[in-house]
């Protein structure tokens, strides 16, 4: 079962908030159903959500059909910043919506705009299945039989549209019939390793432990972890990496305990532009560090953090693995090597 899916003129995706408990589908019409969809995290992790962006803009293009050309350029600009402004972090959105605008922007008629639209969406999601199948390829050739891996987050096929980038190498090596063990954490405060990359690993028999966030020091340093691996929302030029909030704390203790820390993520996250301390870090509400499981857990009155994000300077990253390859330092991904 795919992430998201373009099929019958609608976008269909898994709603990831409902998981573990149920497999749900949202049937999106309009771009304004995918660009909500984002926001409240029915649809998350990078590449998926660039892939949701596109097919947005698809749905844009389908609804306008009756428009004249002009007209309709006009509705895709408004429609293109609509999806531009749900979530500020991940590279995959604006790289997905920059692919799309130069699809409809030589277009002549509505219907080649359409029809050019639509392709490129459902281009761009084949593209993904394919890259993360090559990183899944060039990553499991560092897993050694006996391995024990960290992960952090969700970076599967749900952050994806279908084998996923930290998560799909874990699953290439298992299937090469290596002997692997995952520790996964919970990934406070939207559970996402708790919810969905327990689920995923327990979907596929992979042998995994769940673990709290704060549990990261203590197992690294009974010797349980041989390797760390993680997504990615942004890579910069010199390898800079933005993940998931938690990411930077892992990296400083593998460093410490002298274990390999590696980030998994298509071309399509590295920007090439951005230097590090120039990427917005996206606040979400602090009813999700108050909050668990719908529940108030602190105190009325008291107020939180909750930043989505941080980044973890190249120094703690042993090596990046993209759909072209394994790198390692010195980083210098130039923009003919980003998507």
């Amino acid at each position: 079962m795919r992430t998201i899916e373009w099929k019958d003129g609608g976008v269909y995706l898994i709603d990831q908030t409902k998981l573990p408990g149920k497999v749900s589908i949202v049937r999106c019409t309009d771009h304004e159903c995918v660009a909500k969809a984002i926001e409240t995290m029915q649809i998350r992790g990078a590449p998926a959500i660039g892939v949701a962006a596109a097919m947005g803009v698809a749905l844009a293009a389908e609804r306008g059909r009756k428009l004249k050309l002009a007209q309709l350029k006009e509705k895709l600009v408004e429609a293109t910043g609509r999806l531009n402004s749900t979530r500020p972090t991940a590279r995959n959105l604006f790289w997905a919506l920059q692919r799309m605008e130069r699809a409809w922007k030589g277009a002549k008629t509505v219907d080649m705009l359409v029809v050019a639209v639509v392709e490129e969406a459902k281009a761009i999601a084949e593209e993904d299945v394919v890259r993360c199948r090559l990183i899944g390829s060039h990553g499991a050739a560092l897993i050694k039989d006996g391995d024990r891996i960290l992960t952090h987050c969700n970076a599967g096929s749900l952050a994806c549209v279908e084998h996923g980038t930290a998560l799909g190498i874990i699953r290439s090596a298992f299937g090469q019939g290596r002997k692997i063990f995952v520790y996964a954490t919970e990934t406070r405060p939207l559970l996402q390793g708790a919810r969905l990359t327990a689920f995923e690993l327990k979907s596929e028999g992979i042998p995994f432990k769940l673990i709290t966030d704060s549990m990261v020091g203590h197992v690294m340093r009974k010797g349980l972890v041989d390797k760390v691996i993680v997504g990615a929302d942004r890579i910069t030029r010199e390898g800079d990496v933005v993940n998931k909030i938690g990411t930077y704390g892992i990296a400083v203790l593998a460093k410490f305990h002298r274990i390999p820390f590696y980030v998994a993520a298509p071309t399509s996250t590295i920007d090439p532009a951005v230097k590090a301390e120039e990427i917005a870090i996206e606040e979400r509400k602090v009813e999700e560090v108050l909050c668990a499981g719908g529940r108030r857990v602190a105190p009325r009155g008291v107020s939180a953090l909750n930043p989505a994000f941080d980044l973890t300077p190249k120094e703690l990253v042993t090596a990046i693995i993209t759909e072209g390859g394994v790198f390692g330092p010195p980083y210098d991904f130039s923009p003919s090597q980003a998507a």
